[in-house]
C-alpha cells in the first residue's frame, strides 16, 4: 500500500509531539514535514525539543534529525512536499483558522487538533466511530475554498469523548431527553505535567476555561445533519455539565446522568454498548480500537490509572450503571484525552479519509 507523505505544523509543542510519537511507527504515514514557529525554523527537531520531549518513547534518529519548517512563512512549500497535514498549532482561535485556511486553499488537506473551525458550517467535526458520514460536507468546503484536494476536517473538543460515544448506541431508538455531566479531566488536558504545574499535586480545580460551553454544544454538532451543504447541529437532548481538573497525569473521566424519551432496560443499554462497532471498525483502521465500548462490571471500575490506555488509549470504558432518582439512569466513563481525545483520534480521522478516497 502506498504511505503517505504526512507534516505536523505546531509540531513542537504537546499536541505537536503526540503525533510525532505516534507516527513514527504507523503503517500507513511517514513524517517527512515538521513545522513551528519561526523561532524554530531551521533548527533541528530534535534539537527544538531536546528537554522537554514529552513521552516517554524516545525520539527516533530520524525525525530529530528533520530540519523544523516555519508553519507560517513555508505553506506553499510544505504543501507541495506532503499529502495533507496535522495541524497541533497552539495560538489565537483567528489566526489558527486563518493559518488552516491558507493550507488548505494551497491544496493540501487539514486534520486540526485545534479549536479554530470546530463551528465552521462546512468543517466536519467528527468522532470516527458516531459521524462518519459528515466528511461529505468535504465537497461542498472545496467548492467554498475554490480548492481540488485542499480542505478542513476537525476532531470533536477531548472532554466530551468519553461520555458522547456511550449516548450514541442509544440516542436513535430510545431517544436521550437530557443528561448531566461532570467531568473530571487530566493535566495533560492543558498541556501540563506534574513537574511544570506543581500547584496541582494533591489538588482539584473546579474550572476549566470555556470547556462547559464546549462539552454542552459539541455533542449536538457530532449529532448534527447535512443540509445544503452545511452541517446543522441537532437539536435535543438538552446537556449541562460541570468540567473540573484534577491531580491526574492523563484521562478524563465523566460521571453520567441521562433520561430517555423512551427508558431502556439495563441489559438493553449492555447489549448496545457491547454491540456497537462504527465504520472504524468495519474498515479495520489501523488505530481503531477492536471493541470501542467496554463495559466494566466491577464496582470500582473503570479507574483512571488502570483503563486509560485500554487498546493503546482508543477506546472508551464504561461502568456503574444503575438507577438514579432524579435521572434515569446514572453511569461512569472513561477517555485518554491525548490519545483517543487528541492526536489519536485525529490520526484515526486521517485513515478514515485516506480509505474513504478524501486524502
Amino acid at each position: 500500500m502506498k504511505k503517505y507523505k504526512v507534516g505536523i505544523i505546531g509540531a513542537t509543542g504537546t499536541v505537536g509531539q503526540h503525533y510525532v510519537a505516534l507516527l513514527e511507527d504507523h503503517p500507513w504515514f511517514d513524517i517527512t514535514v515538521v513545522a513551528a514557529s519561526p523561532r524554530s525554523a531551521g533548527k533541528k527537531y530534535g534539537d527544538c525539543v531536546a528537554g522537554r520531549w514529552a513521552k516517554e518513547k524516545p525520539l527516533s534518529d530520524a525525525t530529530a534529525q528533520l530540519i523544523v519548517r516555519d508553519a507560517f512563512a513555508d505553506v506553499a512549500a510544505v504543501a507541495d512536499e506532503v499529502d495533507f497535514v496535522f495541524s497541533a498549532v497552539e495560538m489565537d482561535k483567528d489566526e489558527c483558522a486563518a493559518l488552516e485556511e491558507t493550507y488548505a486553499r494551497h491544496e493540501c488537506p487539514v486534520i486540526s487538533n485545534a479549536s479554530a473551525h470546530r463551528w465552521t458550517p462546512d468543517v466536519p467535526m467528527v468522532i470516527p466511530e458516531l459521524n462518519s458520514e459528515h466528511i461529505e460536507v468535504i465537497k461542498d468546503q472545496r467548492k467554498r475554498l475554490g480548492t481540488s484536494r485542499g480542505f478542513i476536517a476537525v476532531k470533536s473538543n477531548c472532554s466530551i469523548q468519553s461520555y458522547v460515544p456511550a449516548f450514541h448506541p442509544l440516542k436513535e431508538e430510545f431517544g436521550i431527553s437530557r443528561a448531566l455531566v461532570c467531568t473530571y479531566q487530566a493535566i495533560s488536558g492543558a498541556g501540563k505535567t506534574f513537574e511544570t504545574w506543581p500547584e496541582m499535586v494533591d489538588n482539584v480545580i473546579p474550572y476549566i476555561g470555556g470547556e462547559e460551553e464546549k462539552s454542552e454544544r459539541e455533542p449536538l454538532r457530532v449529532w448534527g445533519k447535512i443540509e445544503n451543504g452545511v452541517i446543522v447541529p441537532a437539536e435535543k437532548p438538552a446537556i449541562t455539565t460541570q468540567c473540573i481538573r484534577v491531580a491526574a497525569s492523563d484521562g478524563h473521566m465523566a460521571a453520567v446522568f441521562v433520561s430517555f424519551d423512551k427508558k431502556p432496560t439495563i441489559e438493553e443499554i449492555k447489549t448496545r454498548w457491547a454491540a456497537f462497532a462504527g465504520e472504524p471498525q468495519r474498515l479495520n483502521l489501523p488505530s481503531a480500537p477492536k471493541q470501542f465500548l467496554h463495559y466494566f462490571e466491577e464496582e470500582n471500575r473503570p479507574q483512571t490509572k488502570l483503563d486509560r490506555n485500554l487498546e493503546n488509549g482508543m477506546a472508551v470504558s464504561i461502568g456503574r450503571l444503575r438507577e438514579d432518582t432524579q435521572y434515569d439512569y446514572k453511569f461512569v466513563c472513561l477517555s485518554h484525552n491525548t490519545l483517543r481525545g487528541a492526536a489519536g483520534g485525529a490520526v484515526l480521522l486521517a485513515e478514515l479519509l485516506c480509505a474513504k478516497d478524501y486524502i
